[in-house]
């Protein structure tokens, strides 16, 4: 592996070795504190435009598939690892991570002290950083560095969306879901078809006319990437279909454009939440979930109207908005990821009950 670095907005450096394609990634540096599931990671389409720190030191170890893919290419910008093991062991492996990043010309680094740079992200925040082999110009690296777009005021659903509408169903579809695509997980379609559903995929910039037409039981809106604030148009379609009464489910990005469209109002966190073990209390149920999450934004708690909504969820790390719904009507939403994938299952009920408003 040739040699390359690491530079950060704030002038830190981290030498190291590159791998996957020897090349420039440019992205906003968060970490994940997962143990396991880096190619669901690097493949999620909130991850877009992002440097994804993993905090677990060895990465690599049972290399990648074609089923562990939550959508169709690598969406994170770059892979910052303590250690890379390109000697891999699976039953269901296929390629190294090293070469599942080639394909998809991917550059990543390894070497780098991921705990003093874990500590930098969360002292100072999330912050713009810099992937590059030593060979290149460092002043045009920087000056590359600084002319990179900040994640706030971002609409990057744009860039993760499906292109054309697509439907999929069960062997028996009972109900039909309209599903708005902001960067949607794969194991989200497949939580959905267990439910005897059929589903029918929209692009994010989908009027709700289009939407209506379609005769949904319900209206799922997905996870994705960027500033909720920045997706106007989703915000608007929502407002509306609120409206209708038809049940609404959200999750993640989804929930945050279910908050922004009731009133609520989305703020950028200091270094975000990432990983497969963040504890969520569960206000109806009185219960803890261990969660899997991805985002760098949350709603804002003291912008809800409490004469409207109820606030489900807790975010036990921090006191953050993990959830709402309605008291008067059919929508709910949460703030993390119920599919996990990666992750832990203590979440997967809302699926269910999301079905039972569809019932009711």
């Amino acid at each position: 592996m040739n040699k390359g670095r690491l530079i950060l907005e704030n002038g830190e450096v981290f030498e190291g070795y590159i791998f996957g394609n020897d090349g420039v990634s440019v992205g906003e540096v968060v970490f994940n504190t997962s143990l396991t599931g880096y190619q669901e990671i690097l493949t999620d389409p909130s991850y877009y435009g992002q440097l994804v720190i993993m905090t677990n030191p060895i990465i690599g170890n049972y290399g990648t598939n074609k089923t562990d893919t939550e959508s169709v290419k690598i969406q994170a910008a770059g892979l910052i690892t303590c250690s890379y093991e390109n000697e891999w062991n699976n039953f269901s492996g296929e390629n190294s991570l090293d070469e599942y990043l080639k394909t998809y010309n991917v550059t990543a680094i390894t070497g780098i002290d991921t705990r003093a740079l874990t500590k930098i992200i969360r002292s100072e925040g999330a912050m713009r950083g810099l992937i590059a082999g030593n060979r290149l110009n460092e002043k045009k690296l920087i000056q590359r560095l600084k002319d990179s777009p900040r994640m706030s005021g971002l609409d990057l659903v744009k860039h993760v969306t499906t292109e054309k509408n697509y439907s999929v169903k069960s062997k028996n579809p009972k109900y039909r879901i309209a599903i708005y695509d902001f960067g949607i997980k794969k194991n989200i379609i497949r939580e959905f078809l267990k439910y005897n559903t059929e589903l029918k995929i929209f692009n994010a910039q989908t009027g709700f006319k289009e939407i209506l037409d379609f005769k949904p039981d319900g209206i799922f809106l997905s996870n994705g990437p960027g500033d909720p604030e920045a997706v106007t148009y989703a915000i608007e379609n929502t407002r509306v279909l609120i409206e209708t009464n038809i049940p609404v489910f959200g999750i993640c990005l989804g929930h945050q454009i279910i908050a922004l469209a009731s009133g609520a109002k989305t703020y950028k966190l200091k270094f975000g939440h990432r990983g497969g073990n963040h504890p969520v209390k569960n206000h109806g149920k009185k219960t803890i979930e261990i969660t899997s999450q991805n985002h760098g934004f949350a709603v804002d708690e003291d912008t809800i109207d409490r004469k409207i909504l109820n606030i489900t969820h807790t975010n036990l790390y921090d006191n953050t908005n993990e959830g709402i719904c309605y008291k008067n009507k059919p929508v709910m939403s949460v703030q993390y990821h119920p599919e996990a994938a990666p992750g832990p299952n203590d979440s997967k009920y809302l699926f269910n009950e999301f079905i039972e408003l569809l019932e009711k």
